[in-house]
């Protein structure tokens, strides 16, 4: 069993030693990670310049470049052969509803997945950070249900797990993902050379939480699993653009 981990938070975040902690026993563990945080960097892929794959002390690898990035890299450059099941992770934060368009985490799961490989997206569901233990234990589950039953096609699993104790958790729903209000507006500040400076505001609050979303799942204390499709083709609408071009 080979078992390819990538995440967007860099290769020296807690929660990607953790989860090489929890899964090293499984099978050949291979570490490719972003050099630095590439939080919300989505899918993009670096063009305009090459790309550099170094070997930190611990065994980690790491690219100057995004979670899609050490993915593809490592999958169709650096491995001799394709592992068996791709993780990411462990994210500091929640990756739920409208966040997983944005999410480097989700989006080095996704490029495995659409590379043929099994892939698993995995979040704590809060920035303090508390129990990455518990997300990891939940990982470690999930690929030791796929060594036993492997899926006869590739999935994309996006996985939230409460950032409470692994014994306090209160079970796993597979869920569809919610929605969002819009974003805070941006944030105005102003440099000390008199420029005007903006940062991104927060995440809308939830919007579409009720029963079956990931949202009302950890809001509960369940650990969410959401598979995920890339197919963005908005098939209900087909017919009336069809007849509007007419």
């Amino acid at each position: 069993m080979r078992i390819l981990l990538s995440n967007d938070d860099g290769y020296f975040a807690p929660g990607l030693s953790a989860l090489a902690d929890t899964l090293g026993d499984l099978g050949e563990l291979v570490v490719v990670a972003p050099e630095q945080n590439r939080s919300g960097a989505s899918n993009s892929l670096t063009l305009d310049r090459p790309l550099h794959l170094k070997k930190a002390a611990n065994g980690f690898h790491f690219v100057n470049g995004t979670p899609t990035d050490c993915v593809h890299l490592a999958v169709t450059g650096m491995l001799g052969s394709l592992p068996d099941i791709i993780v990411s992770g462990i994210n500091n934060g929640a990756n739920m509803g409208d966040d997983t368009i944005y999410s480097g985490t989700v989006a080095a799961a996704t490029e495995g997945y659409l590379l043929g490989i099994p892939s698993i997206a995995i979040s704590l569901t809060s920035f303090e950070g508390r129990n990455f233990a518990s997300a990891g234990l939940v990982a470690r589950q999930l690929v030791e249900r796929f060594i036993r039953q492997p899926m006869k096609v590739p999935v994309l699993l996006n996985v939230n797990v409460p950032d409470i104790p692994y014994s306090e958790l209160q079970g796993t729903e597979v869920t569809r993902l919610g929605r969002r209000h819009k974003a805070e507006p941006v944030v105005k500040t102003v440099s000390p050379r008199n420029e005007t400076l903006y940062w991104i505001g927060a995440a809308g609050a939830a919007a579409d939480a009720g029963p079956g979303t990931d949202f009302n799942a950890v809001e509960r204390g369940c650990v969410s699993i959401t598979p995920l499709q890339i197919d963005l083709t908005h098939s209900a609408q087909v017919p009336a653009i069809i007849k509007w071009m007419e």
